[in-house]
């Protein structure tokens, strides 16, 4: 046997250590939006990520970890997705439609979106603060949308001095209740919850969102 041959043989699979990350991240996602931070089990997140339970707690740690770099993944994915819109090369109003359709329709493709916001708030918020670069994370949506809010003032199309946190938390209200509470829209106004229907939601949202914006127009006295 030559050396090379050895070599080859010798050789060990080199882990893909972003991938397997990459896996067990999103199987955590499906796992605590299901089950809840209680109910989650390393186990089902170890098969549907096709990886051992020795290799989670290597990348990891312990359960209350992962639930926390899950978290964390959840608002990076909405953020990256947020950045690829590329918001600045439509003028303010369009940016801010865009923004609100994109934020209607990420809760709604990513349930485990919302469920993950829904256990962490009843948890009493305890893993995000543990999140060090939690307020990095959202300074690339803040910073977004702080220069679409001055743009618009420039030009004269919005009021100056909104508080673009303070306007997110409505863009994000207004796109949450829909995706949040769609079993029991369903089941007490009848709403079918359908691509026409949220596709609405998304549309009033954002013109009631822009009328908020636009300069106070000050009444003729006459």
């Amino acid at each position: 046997m030559s050396n090379s041959t050895k070599s080859k043989k010798d050789k060990k699979p080199t882990r893909d250590a972003a991938r397997s990350k990459s896996s067990i991240l999103s199987a955590a996602l499906l796992e605590f939006s299901e089950y809840g931070h209680a109910g989650a089990r390393i186990d089902r997140i170890a098969k549907t990520a096709g990886v051992s339970k020795p290799l989670i707690y290597d990348y990891f740690g312990d359960k209350d970890d992962l639930y926390t770099a899950a978290l964390r993944e959840a608002y990076v994915q909405i953020r990256a997705n947020e950045l690829a819109l590329q918001l600045d090369d439509l003028d303010p109003e369009s940016a801010i439609k865009s923004l609100v359709t994109f934020t209607l329709n990420h809760f709604r493709s990513n349930p485990w979106f919302v469920s993950m916001l829904n256990t962490e708030n009843l948890r009493g918020g305890s893993s995000i603060r543990k999140i060090h670069d939690v307020s990095e994370i959202q300074s690339n949506l803040v910073g977004k949308l702080e220069q679409i809010l001055e743009r618009g003032a420039r030009q004269g199309v919005f009021k100056a001095g909104v508080n673009p946190v303070d306007f997110y938390i409505s863009i994000a209200s207004l796109c949450y209740f829909p995706i949040s509470n769609i079993h029991t829209l369903r089941a007490v106004f009848g709403c079918p919850i359908d691509d026409e229907w949220l596709a609405q939601r998304a549309e009033d949202a954002s013109q009631m969102l822009l009328k908020s914006l636009y300069p106070d127009k000050l009444s003729d006295p006459k």
